[in-house]
Formats: structure tokens, sequence, C-alpha cells
């Protein structure tokens, strides 16, 4: 079985495909452009993709041979799941191995932008020091605060527990279901989306993002946010409105933000968001350490090696291909 890799990942997960008898393809030149991209898809059977190519319906048509594809990612939102599973395509991710180093990310931006780290960081690069001002760019204390948390999943929790730990934060969280789990070991309440917006000192984005989402963070949202409100994302830079975003701390009527994702991504270098003093941007790094890098590859592997068996993939996307249904 061919499966093109269009991108090197760790050797954990090379290693893995070719032992167990499966052919890499992998480009000498790893800048592909869509045109060259499609050409290595149409010609394997099975896709382990590293990026955010978009596997949408014309694909398929286009690429009839393409039997599975393997994400090395754990989100999904590139993929038409339902054009893939009408086409009998498994879809793979990599959940869980990336929980811990992503929440890392949350809580470091968190921290961050409570304490105008970027900005003071810059200030001595700058050899711009100053005399001492008690008055000028102050932060702001995390303690006891509370932490809303919009899709309180596997990385949610991560940063929860973490918080609740380190800053005695109170936690609060809008999900589509219930997270009896958080609640019980963190004492976490559930609430309604409009709560959450509006009792939060810091607002942590984790859900899955879905179209229907896009831009759900915009001005009317953050009009009803506290002054003092810190806004972190992690998860996609589609969720918040940019523009919305910036006039919402300029005007002051949020305090902070945090992002590790940017709409659109990558963001341009003269974004005025990036001159803010509350701000801390960071180039989507949530899975940015040796483990999670390595747990991610061997997960895909493990993907690409169970379909090449005629097996399930163990971290499938649309188990309904297995079923019939």
């Amino acid at each position: 079985m061919k499966v093109f890799l269009n991108k090197r990942i760790p050797e954990i997960g090379i290693k893995l495909l070719e032992e167990a008898g499966v052919e890499v393809i992998i480009p000498e030149n790893e800048n592909l452009s869509k045109e060259e991209w499609l050409s290595y898809c149409k010609n394997t059977d099975a896709i382990l993709n590293v990026g955010v190519h978009s596997f949408d319906k014309d694909f398929f048509e286009q690429c009839p041979n393409v039997k599975a594809i393997a994400l090395y990612s754990v989100g999904f939102d590139h993929v038409d799941v339902k054009a893939a599973t009408h086409k009998s395509i498994p879809i793979g991710n990599t959940p869980d191995v990336l929980s811990k180093a992503t929440s890392d990310v949350a809580f470091l931006l968190m921290q961050s932008v409570a304490r105008r780290a970027s900005y003071n960081y810059q200030k001595v690069k700058d050899g711009n020091w100053g005399d001492f001002d008690p008055l000028h760019a102050l932060g702001q204390e995390l303690y006891g605060k509370t932490l809303g948390i919009f899709g309180l999943g596997r990385i949610g929790f991560e940063m929860a527990k973490k918080s609740s730990k380190a800053f005695d934060m109170n936690i609060i969280y809008h999900n589509r279901h219930r997270n009896e789990e958080a609640e019980k070991e963190l004492d976490a309440k559930y609430v309604s989306f409009e709560e959450l917006i509006e009792r939060s000192d810091v607002l942590s984005i984790h859900a899955n993002f879905k179209p229907e989402n896009k831009d759900l963070f915009n001005g009317s949202v953050f009009k009803n946010m506290k002054p003092n409100a810190i806004f972190i994302n992690t998860a996609r830079g589609g969720f918040h409105h940019q523009n919305d975003l910036y006039e919402a701390l300029v005007s002051r009527e949020i305090w902070g933000a945090g992002l590790d994702v940017t709409n659109p991504e990558p963001i341009v270098k003269d974004d005025p968001i990036l001159e803010l003093s509350s701000v801390c941007v960071l180039p989507h790094i949530g899975s940015a350490t040796v483990e999670a890098r390595n747990g991610m590859a061997k997960l895909a592997a493990e993907n690409i090696i169970a379909f090449s068996k005629g097996e399930r993939m163990p971290h499938c996307v649309n188990p309904d291909i297995y079923s019939g249904n």
C-alpha cells in the first residue's frame, strides 16, 4: 500500500509504517503547490496529512484512488467528514497526546497576558526599561478569579486543572454536554453561553471548530464580557473575529488577549493587534513539544497501519463507516 506523507514527521511514525510494510512517499520539496499536492494524492492509496489542506467534496471526486486519510492533528475541521463517509473513507486523527502540551500553551498565554510579558520583553530588547513608574503598564493577578472554558473536553480539562491548582481559580464552562468528571474533580459549574461570557475573568476556547461557530466571539460578545477579562484562543482562529477583538481591546471593553491561533492565519506582521501591550500572540505552537509530536506521529501511523491490515482505525472520527450506517 502506498501512503503519501506531504511533510516529514518524527521518525517514530515513519519507522512504524516502514516496519509494517507500508510504502511511504515523501516529496523532496515539501513546499508543494496545490496542484503538486493533488498530483501526489491522486496516485496513492492513503494520505498521512500534515497541515490544513482541504479535503472537501471536490477533493474526493478528483482523487478516487484515496481510500483512507490519517491526519497529523486532533482537529478535523478542514475535512468534509460527511463526504468522506459517503465514500466509505475513514478519517483518523490524533486525540489525547497533545492535550497537556496545548493546555500548557493556554496556561502560558493566560499568565503572559495577565503580566504583559510580551510588551515588557520587547522593552528589554529595545533597551527601554526607563525609570521606575508605579503606574505604568500594570498587570493583574489571577488568584481566586473565574476561568470560563468554552469546550471542556480533554484540553479544556487540563487547562482548568492547572488553573484551579495554581491560582485557586473558580471553573465555569459551556459545553454541548455536561462534563461530570470536571464537575466532580474541579467543582466546575455548567453555565449558559451568555453566563459564560458575562462571568469569566479569563475565557479560554478549547472546542472543536465547526462552520457554524465562525466568528462566534465577535463584537457583541466582547461587549458583554468583563472589562478586566482576558480572552484566550488556542483552538482555531475562526472562532474569533479578529478586527472585533482588536476594537474590543483598544476600547477597553476587555482587558487582554492571548492567541496561539489567529484569523487569518498566519497573522500579517503589521496587524495592529500585535502592538497592544496586553496581547500575546504565538505561531500555533500548541503541540510543539517532542513528546506531543512523537505521540501524534505514532497515532497517525497506527491509523494507517490498521487500515492497511483491513482493520478499524483506532482513532477514527467517522466510525459509522465500519457499522454500515
